[in-house]
């Protein structure tokens, strides 16, 4: 027996209520995860919430249908990313329709494909369900993927492990097969600070700062040597996006710190080139710092870190890809999700969802009714599915 056909304004206003939670990754996003809790109790459902260290955010894990079985993981991040500086031209929290779309913070990134889930809940309960789904909300994925990993670690102890693993990512509901990881790090530099009359007797944290920047920019041009055409730049890469030193122009300055990412291709490994880099500073930097004054030092930080994606091959994927409209030729994006740190855990992993990462992060962010449409669709396909397999 098949889904009924899910009302339009179910999904609409789950997602007007999602985004009126502010839910900044700075925030908290306790309040929204207890609404989805409420809302999952309605239906029968209970919720396993997963507090952080802070006891301020938490990732939730839901489990509808028989535990017995693999079924399929429906996951997404319930953060998104500031306001700050940008021009709405309505609220950003709450929902605002006009043309055909509807505009608020999270619409695109990824509210609309929570929202969609959970209004398939009302079917979920209702069906005979062959395999279980299982809901995984996470928090903070939008400051490097940092809430997943805690959610993970309840999943590699279900009894059985889930077949297949849905990122709803905004994707246009594309099948999306592979996409870069990302290493973030910090580089703090500690000089000598003098008087810039005496610069011989000062070390300047910033030209050393430089020259470590210099050489990420070679190890730069080497990363682009392996390519792979499925993605767009077709090679890994590194820049440096911020930089901050110095007190005044006339003190040598002591302290200069930067932050650098790598968003390497799936299965190119970095952590060699970066023991590399870190070697040669102690060789080559240190030593000619530490003749001033050996209070000089040179240490990098781990910001965030997430691995690459590719799909493995599964017959669960190949079934829910049958789910929907044939992809195109490419399977990749550029930006990174959690779907590799599902699939480093032994969940074959793809990203599909509502909505274009053209919109996510910019002001005035939306999603088209259309695309809420086909969301909704595929998951009524998906509940059928789950009734046969």
């Amino acid at each position: 027996m098949g889904c009924l056909a899910m009302s339009k304004p179910g999904t609409r206003e789950l997602l007007a209520d999602l985004v009126a939670f502010n839910t900044v990754s700075r925030e908290s996003n306790l309040a929204l995860i207890n609404y989805v809790r409420d809302y999952l109790a309605g239906f029968g459902v209970n919720s396993q919430i997963l507090l952080d260290e802070s006891g301020q955010k938490a990732n939730l894990l839901a489990v509808i249908g028989p535990q017995d079985k693999a079924g399929i993981v429906l996951s997404g991040h319930t953060d998104v990313v500031p306001v700050d500086g940008q021009r709405w031209h309505s609220s950003p929290f709450i929902l605002h329709e006009a043309d055909g779309r509807l505009y608020g913070r999270g619409t695109a990134d990824m509210k609309s494909w929570l929202a969609a889930v959970l209004a398939l809940v009302p079917h979920l309960v209702t069906r005979p369900l062959r395999q279980p789904v299982w809901l995984a909300f996470s928090h903070d994925e939008e400051v490097g993927c940092k809430g997943v990993p805690g959610l993970l670690a309840h999943v590699d102890n279900l009894p059985v492990l889930p077949a297949v693993c849905i990122v709803g990512e905004p994707t246009e509901m594309r099948p999306i097969l592979g996409h870069k990881g990302k290493i973030a790090l910090r580089c703090e530099v500690t000089g000598h600070a003098s008087h810039s009359a005496y610069t011989p007797q000062g070390v300047n944290a910033i030209e050393y700062a430089v020259r470590i920047i210099q050489r990420l920019m070679a190890l730069a041009e080497q990363l682009q040597l392996q390519q792979n055409i499925a993605f767009d730049p077709p090679f890994s890469t590194l820049q440096t996006g911020v930089i901050r030193g110095g007190e005044a122009l006339n003190i040598v300055p002591a302290h200069c710190q930067f932050d650098f990412e790598i968003r390497m291709l799936p299965g190119v490994e970095v952590q060699p080139m970066l023991d590399q880099l870190a070697a040669w500073c102690q060789r080559e930097l240190l030593p000619q710092m530490r003749r001033v004054s050996p209070d000089c030092a040179i240490t990098f930080s781990p910001l965030s870190h997430y691995p690459g994606l590719q799909t493995a091959n599964s017959a669960a994927i190949d079934e829910v890809l049958a789910l929907l409209p044939p992809p195109d030729a490419l399977h990749t994006v550029a930006f990174g999700t959690e779907g590799g740190l599902f699939q480093q855990h032994g969940i074959p992993t793809l990203v599909c969802g509502p909505g274009s990462m053209a919109q996510g992060h910019k002001p005035d962010e939306f999603i088209s009714l259309q695309q809420l449409a086909e969301c909704d669709d595929f998951l009524l396909r998906l509940c059928h599915w789950l009734q046969t397999v």
